[in-house]
């Protein structure tokens, strides 16, 4: 991974000319007379293209220790990679159905009774460990009561219980145990279909966040099929994760994007914001709708264009699917943006308020101290949260 020193004669530049990708785009709309330098680093991860901007304080050896850490994140949180250790328990969890459902004394007993006895607990074991890839090292154990229990990392014990944390408080309308539904929809194929409706019907009795037990390093699923999708929340835990790693090591002004996650380290200089350019619905990527200026603030959106297809007709199916039914949310947004201090919260809360619609969510933001957000409804309108006016940039 190479990484880039720079030095700009003038500061009025697009950050959106160096790969930054996703709906936000980075603009510095100022300018200024004083030579600026910065060193920069981007790379794939998390399927998507990320961008660490420096601009005050850090290394070359900084930087490349963010490339390392975004690699060991992806170990532990990708749903794709099957070395990862999220992609291993969901292997394990679908085995584990797959199993049970070939055996009728098995399925006989989880339906009927949810009691196994030991010696079908060790037989289910025994043919899941048959079954699964040779890459596939996690630990786990069956109960007798039908559930089962994973030994995990202390990473992904604090990322799971950030997601258990937002399915709560968004009465599960972002549910991180939408997996088995989530993993039936490919938005990245070359022709997206829609998945088969009898499949979606089937998956979604084993999607509910309170099925999921967290304890000590220990995850636990109340039945077999079950599974987690990290995604609406993975990148703005990284986010948080590499800011606070570039603090420590000095950094004084830095810029994070991961596909779109921006979050940014206090200022582009002493004087001058950041200013966020947030892109129109359904435009080239370079054109904004508004634009914010933060100072050590994220900006994450949702939106139903990032990861889309229409049917013959004319249908549009999303990425942003609703845990109830299995299908894109149809509701009367195309965006929802929030600032925040925490990345992860504007992940989290981005998915939340879009599915809770413009009305309910933008009441559920303004009883939240410290958050913003604009909400972008289908007629192309802004709705503001009480406070965000505040943010908004003019051009000068």
């Amino acid at each position: 991974m190479k990484i880039r020193f720079y030095i700009k004669k003038r500061i009025i530049y697009r950050l959106v000319s160096m790969q930054l990708i996703g709906i936000l785009i980075i603009s510095l709309f100022t300018g200024c007379a004083k030579e600026t330098s910065f060193l920069t680093t981007s790379g794939f991860a998390f399927n998507t293209t990320y961008t660490i901007t420096v601009y005050q304080g850090g290394t070359q050896k900084t930087l490349d220790t963010c490339v390392s850490k975004c690699a060991d994140y992806e170990q532990v949180f990708s749903r794709t990679s099957k070395n990862s250790e999220l992609y291993q328990i969901n292997q394990i969890e679908a085995l584990y159905l797959t199993v049970v459902e070939q055996a009728m004394d098995l399925k006989d007993s989880f339906t009927k009774k949810r009691s196994y006895t030991k010696e079908q607990c060790e037989s289910i074991v025994k043919q899941i460990e048959q079954k699964k890839t040779k890459e596939n090292m996690v630990k786990y154990s069956i109960c007798q009561d039908g559930s089962i229990t994973f030994e995990i990392s202390a990473l992904l014990e604090r990322i799971v219980k950030k997601g258990l944390e937002y399915s709560k408080k968004s009465d599960g309308r972002f549910d991180i145990a939408i997996e088995p539904v989530s993993s039936l929809w490919d938005f990245t194929v070359k022709k997206p279909t829609v998945p088969d409706e009898q499949k979606i019907e089937k998956a979604l009795a084993y999607v509910d966040y309170q099925k999921i037990a967290l304890d000590d390093q220990k995850l636990t699923f109340q039945m077999p099929g079950m599974g987690i999708d990290l995604g609406g929340i993975a990148k703005g835990f990284i986010a948080d994760e590499l800011k606070a790693y570039l603090e420590k090591k000095g950094v004084k002004s830095a810029v994070i994007d991961l596909g779109g996650n921006v979050l940014c380290i206090g200022k582009k200089d002493s004087k001058t914001p950041f200013h966020i350019g947030i892109q129109q619905p359904f435009a080239d990527r370079n054109e904004t709708i508004a634009a914010v200026s933060v100072d050590g603030l994220s900006i994450v959106s949702s939106g139903i264009y990032e990861r889309y297809f229409k049917t013959k007709d004319g249908t549009l199916y999303h990425h942003i699917l609703n845990p109830k039914t299995g299908y894109s949310y149809d509701n009367d947004l195309m965006a929802v943006t929030i600032l925040s201090k925490k990345s992860v919260d504007g992940d989290g809360l981005s998915t939340s308020c879009f599915a809770m619609g413009k009305k309910e969510g933008l009441a559920f933001i303004n009883n939240i101290d410290g958050v913003e957000a604009v909400f972008i409804t289908k007629d192309e309108k802004m709705h503001y949260s009480r406070g965000f006016s505040k943010y908004l940039y003019q051009q000068k």
